[in-house]
This record gives structure tokens, C-alpha cells and sequence, in this order.
């Protein structure tokens, strides 16, 4: 094995979503119409929320944070997904790097902001005599810097452990991305170490986080049930169910992605996995929490009247 990273490839070629040459102009203005409706209801929910005095509760400043993470990491992908579709996209190795350190980064934050929202859901509903003590404003400091820090360890681990790498048998990545198993596809060296980190830094930043919010729902199920209500169970289902719907896109398309065997399953298969958590996500999230949330949908009245008679 090569001691360092000695490899004698200085960019690679990201192959893109698909090289059917009818599909590619379509699948261009199909992601750029993603990519700004993910810009403007990523940036219209983080700027309502910080506008917005009443929102200042928290599960919306985890929800702030999610909307800023999903901002970050799909502006990651997506304009270098769109230039697949239009030429023949280049990156050079630093930038593909730098692409996968932000890329991993940004993912495993998504990953612990979700969980913390979950546990959030658990003290409000279980817990509410306890509510302002428990998610007091150092508790959710304190869960977002560890949600941060998480991805800060494990996107260092992920791009340290690849950057040890040659790569020297092609510089083809059959991918929209630079993202793991593509990679190690490429390597001329033993992957073995990579895979075990894959294996370690995926698996917290996956299992735990879903063994935490599965248990965080059990026991809110169980509440729930208990309140004698129809008004008050409905009242608490509706409460949960736009972060439900998250986490299942979320944590069901990433664990298909990674927790498997390398090289398991095609490369396309992948691909089009890697959409849903990096692209649908981002842009349907704003939407979930929004729609059925009366808070926000009066906090954007009050805010368009601002702005209206202003």
C-alpha cells in the first residue's frame, strides 16, 4: 500500500445522473426548478423564523438549523449535478475533496438536528410540566454544537481516511457527486480502512440517531394513546407528523446508500437513492413543516402585511 496519497490522477469526471443524451435537457430545468424552489423555501423559512419573536421556541430553532443545513448541503450537489447535464463536468481532485468533506459534514448534521427535534416532540408531549426546563436555551445550544461537532469529526474522518488514497485505474466517477463508494471504486489501493470507517461513522450517525427517534416515538405513541381526547391525540399526532415524514425520506435513502456491503448493488441504483436525501429532501422539508403549520403560515401573513403596508 502507497504511504500517502501518490495519485496520479489530478481530476476526475463526473459521469452525472444519467447519459441518455433526450434526457439530459429535461432533467437540467427539471433540477434547476429544485434547486431555487429548495433556495427560496430553505432561505424564506430561516429568514420567517429569525424575523419571527413567537417562533423563538425550540423546535423552531432546530427547524432553522435544519433549513440552514438542507441550504448548505444542497448547494453542495446541485450546481455541480446541473453541469453534468450540459457538458462534460471536470472536478479537480482538491475539489472533489472539498465537495465530499462538505458533502459528509452537512449530512451528519441533518442527521443529529433530526434527532434532536425528535427528542423535542418527546418532552413537549411526555413531558410538558418539564418542557421549559429541559429544552431550555443552553439544552438546544448545546444539541446543536454536538450535532455540528459530529459532523465535523465524521466528514474529517470520511475525507482524511480518502485523501490516504491512490487513485490510478480511472478517473470516471459514475456519479452526479464525489461521494464514497464511487470512489472507492477508483482506488488502486486497499479500501479496507475506508470501508471500516464508512461502516463506524455511518453507523452512528444512522443507527443512533434512528434508535433515538424510534424510541422517542414509542414512548410519545404511548402518551398519546393515553389521552382520552379525539381533539387532543389528533392535536398531538399533527405535531409529529411533518418530522415522521422527514426522517422516513431522510434516514430510509441514506441507510439503503451506505449500510451495505461495498460494492453492493449497481452504482445507478445509488444514484438515484443519493436524489432523495440530497436533492427531494432539501427542497420538500420547508413545505412539510409549513403547510399544516398554522404558526408559520400566520407568521408569513403577518410578515407579507408588514411588508405590504410598509
Amino acid at each position: 500500500m502507497a504511504p500517502g496519497n501518490v495519485s496520479s490522477v489530478t481530476e476526475f469526471i463526473l459521469l452525472g445522473l444519467t447519459q441518455q443524451p433526450e434526457l439530459q435537457l429535461p432533467l437540467f430545468y427539471i433540477f434547476l426548478g429544485t434547486y431555487v424552489v429548495t433556495m427560496v423555501g430553505n432561505v424564506g423559512l430561516v429568514i420567517l423564523i429569525g424575523l419571527n419573536p413567537h417562533l423563538h421556541t425550540p423546535m423552531y430553532y432546530f427547524l432553522f438549523n435544519l433549513s440552514f443545513v438542507d441550504l448548505c448541503y444542497s448547494s453542495v450537489i446541485t450546481p455541480k449535478m446541473l453541469m453534468t447535464f450540459v457538458n462534460r463536468n471536470i472536478i479537480s481532485h482538491a475539489e472533489c475533496m472539498a465537495q465530499l468533506y462538505f458533502f459528509s459534514f452537512f449530512v451528519i448534521d441533518e442527521c443529529f438536528i433530526l434527532t434532536s427535534m425528535a427528542y423535542d416532540r418527546y418532552v413537549a408531549i411526555c413531558k410538558p410540566l418539564l418542557y421549559k426546563v429541559s429544552m431550555s436555551h443552553q439544552v438546544c445550544l448545546m444539541l446543536t454544537v454536538g450535532a455540528y461537532v459530529m459532523g465535523l469529526v465524521g466528514a474529517v474522518a470520511h475525507t482524511g481516511c480518502m485523501l490516504r488514497l491512490s487513485f490510478c485505474d480511472g478517473n470516471i466517477i459514475n456519479h452526479y457527486m464525489c461521494d464514497i463508494p464511487p470512489l472507492l471504486q477508483l482506488s488502486c489501493t486497499s479500501t479496507y480502512i475506508n470501508e471500516l470507517v464508512v461502516f463506524i461513522v455511518v453507523g452512528i450517525s444512522l443507527i443512533v440517531p434512528s434508535l433515538t427517534i424510534s424510541i422517542s416515538y414509542a414512548l410519545i405513541l404511548s402518551s398519546v394513546l393515553r389521552i382520552r381526547s379525539t381533539e387532543g391525540r389528533s392535536k398531538a399526532f399533527s405535531t409529529c407528523s411533518s418530522h415522521i415524514t422527514v426522517v422516513s425520506l431522510f434516514f430510509g435513502s441514506s441507510a439503503f446508500m451506505y449500510l451495505k456491503p461495498f460494492p453492493a448493488g449497481s452504482l445507478d441504483e445509488e444514484k438515484v437513492s443519493t436524489v432523495f436525501y440530497t436533492i427531494v429532501g432539501p427542497m420538500m422539508n420547508p413545505f412539510i413543516y409549513s403547510l399544516r403549520n398554522k404558526d408559520v403560515q400566520m407568521a408569513l401573513s403577518k410578515t407579507l402585511r408588514k411588508r405590504v403596508i410598509s
